[in-house]
C-alpha cells in the first residue's frame, strides 16, 4: 500500500507509433533498477512488449503496467500502443492515470497518433510532459518539432532542455534550469553523466531560452514574476515550483530532449515526472453518483481510510481466471474481501491482489487509494464498471470507445472446434471493448468486428496460438451504418386479443437526425420521452426504448446499425387490463420501422484521415493514386527531401494501400491513418452495396 501518496506518480507513455515509446520505458526500467538488462524492441527483448505476436511485429498492442521506485517517489507506468487499430488500450489506460509523457520523434514532429493521443489526454484533463526523443535520428530538426508541437496541438511547451547537436552529431543536452550541459557515457549504458560547463557557441542561445523559460514559467508564480521583474536573484526551486503550477493546471507543457536509444535524457525525463506531473492528491476531485439517480452526484477523494470505490479499467484472461486491473480512488482494497459490482448490481469476491510488472506479478496483502493494481475473482466484471463497498455504493463515469469499423466473417474449421470458438470469443470480448461479434441471421456466419485490417489479424492469430481454437477467416469488410435525413412522425400499435389477458401497446414517436457541429451523423442514438404519464405510463417507457434500439439495429437499406438519430416518444395509449411491457416493445419497435422507412434513409461509410510521407519524387504519382480512391488531401508540407500530406478517405479504398504505396515509392513511402467520421455514400457505390 502506497503510504506517502505525494511521493506517487501515475503515469502514461503515449505517442505514434514508432516515435520510441517502449524504447524509453525500457530504459526507465532499466535506470529506476527495476530491471538489470536492458530490453530492445528490435530485438524482441522488450519486457513490456511480453506478447510473442508484440515481439514478432515489433509493436505494442496491449498496455502493460508496471511500478518502479526513482528518488523516494513509486512512479506506476503504463505503456500504451501507438497503432490506432489499438486505441482502445490508450482510452482506457489515460482514463485512470493521472498525468502522461507524450513522446515525438525529432525527425517528424507532431505526426498523425501524436494528436489523436494528444486529443484523449486532454479529453480528461491529463497534465502532460513532452519528451522529443531519437535526436540522434538523421534529420532530426528541434525546432521544427518544438514549432509543430505548439501549431497542432495548440500546447504551451516549455522548453527545459536543449539539445547539443543533432542527427550523428547528437552528444548531449542543456539543462536550462541548472544552465549547465550534461553528458551521458554510452558505454555505461548512460548510467552515468558529466554535467561541465555549455559550450561556448551555445552559451548565448541557452541564456535567451533561459529567459525565455523563466517568463513563461512566472505567469504561474507571483514571487517569480516579482523576482524576475525587478532583477532579483531567480533560484532553481522558484523556477521548478512555478512550471509545475502551470503543469498542475494544464497551462505548461515541460519539454525535455534526448534518443532512449542512445541513452540520453531519459533520467532527467525521470526527474521532471517527479517534479512536475501530479501526484493522486494533486487531481481534481472525482465525482461519482449514486446508483440509478445520475443527479445525485457522490464525491470521491482519494483517503485510504474513505469507503473503498475503484474502476475496472482493463479485464485480461487467465487460465486461472479473469485479471481485472483496478485503479483504487478512495479507501482500501483487502484479499479476501466482498466488494460489489455496481453496474451489473452483483456481489464478487476479491481473491487475490497483484502488484504487475508487465506479465509477472507480485502478491500483496492490500491496496489503497491512488494504486494501480490487477486482481483475481471477479467473475462478472467488465472493462469501465464500478467496484465498491456494498454498504456505500456509488457509480463512477464509465469508459467510452469509440465504433468498430471493419467486419470479417469467421468459422472454425471443424464442428469439434465450435464450442471452442464460442468460449474464446466471449474471452476476447470481455478482454476488448471495441472487438464485438454477432451472428448473421441470412447466412449463420459468425461476424467479428474490430477497428483495422491490424486488429482483426491479431484478434485472429491470438484465437489460434492463445486460445488453441483452429478457425478459417473471410476477407475484411467495411462496417456501413444507415442514418435518417429528415424528420418523421410515425405511430405504431401493438394489439392481440386473445379468450384471456391481452396485449395493448400504442406509441407515437418522432425521430430527427442527430449531426455534429460539420454537419456529420454522430455515431450515437439518443432517445427521450415527452409523453405524458397519462399516455404511456412510466414503467413502459424503457420497454419502448428497448424496442426503438433493437429495431436501429437492422437498419432500412442494407440491414446495417441505423446512428446519428434522435428518437421522442411524443404520445400514445394504454390499456389498464391488457398493457404490458412486450406490448410496448413491440408497439416502439413497430412504429420506429414505419419512421426509419418514410426518412429517407442513406448508407454511410467510415472514413480515415490519412497522413502520408513518401519521396518528393514520387509524391505525384501518390497523389494520383488517393484521389482515384476519392481520396481529398487537406493540407501539404515539404519536410526534407519528404513530402508530407493529410488527406481523407474512405476506409473501402485503403484496403491494400500499405502495399500499393510501397510499390509506388519503390518501399520508401509510409502511412498512417485513424478513424474521423461517417459520410454518405455515393449514390452508384450506394446502389452496389444495396443491391
Amino acid at each position: 500500500m502506497s503510504s506517502d501518496l505525494e511521493k506517487l506518480r501515475n503515469i502514461g507513455i503515449m505517442a505514434h507509433i514508432d516515435a520510441g515509446k517502449t524504447t524509453v520505458t525500457e530504459r526507465v526500467l532499466y535506470y529506476t533498477g527495476k530491471t538489470y538488462k536492458m530490453g530492445e524492441v528490435h530485438n524482441g527483448t522488450a519486457v513490456m512488449d511480453f506478447m510473442e505476436e508484440e515481439q514478432k511485429r515489433g509493436i505494442t498492442i496491449t498496455s502493460a503496467a508496471t511500478k518502479c521506485p526513482w528518488k523516494g517517489f513509486g512512479i506506476n507506468l503504463i505503456d500504451t500502443p501507438g497503432h490506432i487499430d489499438f486505441t482502445a488500450e490508450v482510452e482506457r489506460s489515460l482514463r485512470v492515470l493521472d498525468g502522461a509523457v507524450a513522446v515525438f520523434d525529432g525527425s517528424e514532429g507532431v505526426q498523425a497518433q501524436s494528436e489523436t493521443v494528444w486529443r484523449q489526454g486532454q479529453k480528461y484533463d491529463l497534465p502532460c510532459l513532452c519528451f522529443v526523443n531519437k535526436m540522434d535520428k538523421t534529420g532530426a530538426d528541434f525546432e521544427m518539432t518544438v514549432d509543430s508541437i505548439r501549431g497542432k496541438l495548440l500546447a504551451n511547451p516549455i522548453l527545459l532542455q536543449l539539445p547539443i547537436g543533432a542527427g550523428d552529431s547528437f552528444a548531449g543536452v542543456i539543462d536550462l534550469i541548472k544552465m549547465q550541459a550534461v553528458f551521458y557515457k554510452t558505454e555505461k549504458m548512460g548510467a552515468t553523466f558529466e554535467e561541465t560547463e555549455i559550450p561556448a557557441e551555445m552559451q548565448e542561445i541557452a541564456r535567451q531560452h533561459r529567459n525565455e523559460m523563466i517568463e513563461l514559467a512566472a505567469e504561474h508564480d507571483a514571487e517569480l514574476m516579482d523576482n524576475y521583474v525587478h532583477d532579483k536573484p531567480v533560484d532553481v526551486e522558484m523556477i521548478t515550483g512555478a512550471i509545475r503550477k502551470g503543469t498542475l493546471s494544464g497551462k505548461l507543457h515541460p519539454l525535455f530532449v534526448g534518443s532512449a536509444l542512445k541513452y540520453i535524457g531519459v533520467q532527467r525525463l525521470l526527474d521532471g515526472v517527479v517534479a512536475y506531473l501530479p501526484s493522486p492528491l494533486d487531481r481534481n476531485v472525482l465525482t461519482g453518483h449514486k446508483p440509478g439517480d445520475p443527479n445525485k452526484t457522490i464525491s470521491i477523494e482519494c483517503d485510504h481510510n474513505g469507503s473503498m470505490v475503484a474502476l475496472a479499467f482493463k479485464i485480461t484472461s487467465d487460465v486461472h481466471g479473469d485479471l481485472s486491473f483496478l485503479r483504487i480512488y478512495q479507501g482500501s482494497l483487502k484479499s479476501g474481501s466482498r466488494v460489489l459490482n455496481v453496474n451489473r448490481n452483483r456481489r464478487e469476491n476479491i481473491t487475490r491482489i497483484f502488484e504487475m510488472h508487465a506479465n509477472e506479478r507480485k502478491v500483496l496483502d492490500a491496496a489503497g487509494a491512488g494504486d494501480i493494481v490487477a486482481v483475481v475473482g471477479l467473475k462478472q466484471t467488465l472493462t469501465g464498471d464500478t467496484i465498491c463497498d456494498p454498504k456505500k455504493p456509488v457509480c463512477l463515469p464509465s469508459i467510452t470507445f469509440p465504433q468498430t469499423v471493419m467486419n470479417m466473417s469467421i468459422e472454425p474449421r471443424t464442428s469439434a472446434e465450435k464450442a471452442k470458438l464460442g468460449d474464446a470469443l466471449a474471452d476476447l470480448r470481455r478482454e476488448d471493448p471495441t472487438f464485438e461479434c454477432r451472428t448473421d441471421p441470412e447466412t449463420g456466419q459468425t461476424i467479428i468486428s474490430g477497428m483495422g485490417e491490424l486488429h482483426l489479424e491479431v484478434l485472429q492469430h491470438k484465437l489460434i496460438r492463445e486460445k488453441g481454437v483452429n478457425v478459417r477467416v473471410g476477407k475484411p469488410r467495411v462496417a456501413y451504418r444507415e442514418a435518417i435525413t429528415k424528420t418523421v412522425q410515425a405511430e405504431g400499435k401493438f394489439v392481440r386479443q386473445t379468450g384471456g389477458h391481452g396485449q395493448y401497446g400504442h406509441v407515437v414517436l418522432r425521430i430527427e437526425p442527430l449531426l455534429t457541429e460539420d454537419g456529420h451523423w454522430t455515431t450515437g442514438v439518443e432517445f427521450e420521452n415527452t409523453a405524458g404519464a397519462d399516455a404511456v405510463p412510466r414503467e413502459y417507457v424503457p420497454d419502448v426504448e428497448r424496442g426503438c434500439r433493437d429495431a436501429l439495429g437492422s437498419g432500412a437499406l442494407a440491414g446495417y446499425p441505423v446512428v446519428g438519430v434522435k428518437v421522442t416518444l411524443i404520445d400514445g395509449s394504454f390499456h389498464s387490463v391488457d398493457s404490458s411491457g412486450l406490448a410496448f416493445e413491440q408497439a416502439g419497435s413497430r412504429a420506429l420501422e414505419k419512421a426509419v422507412a418514410e426518412a429517407e434513409p442513406v448508407l454511410l461509410e467510415p472514413v480515415m484521415r490519412l497522413q502520408v510521407v513518401v519521396p518528393l519524387a514520387n509524391f505525384g504519382a501518390v497523389q494520383g493514386n488517393l484521389l482515384a480512391k476519392r481520396g481529398v488531401i487537406t493540407s501539404c508540407r515539404a519536410h526534407g527531401n519528404m513530402q508530407v500530406f493529410d488527406a481523407k478517405a474512405p476506409l473501402i479504398e485503403t484496403f491494400g494501400y500499405s502495399s500499393e504505396i510501397r510499390s509506388v515509392t519503390a518501399g520508401r513511402g509510409t502511412f498512417t491513418m485513424e478513424p474521423l467520421n461517417y459520410e454518405k455514400v455515393p449514390d452508384q457505390i450506394a446502389k452496389q452495396i444495396i443491391f
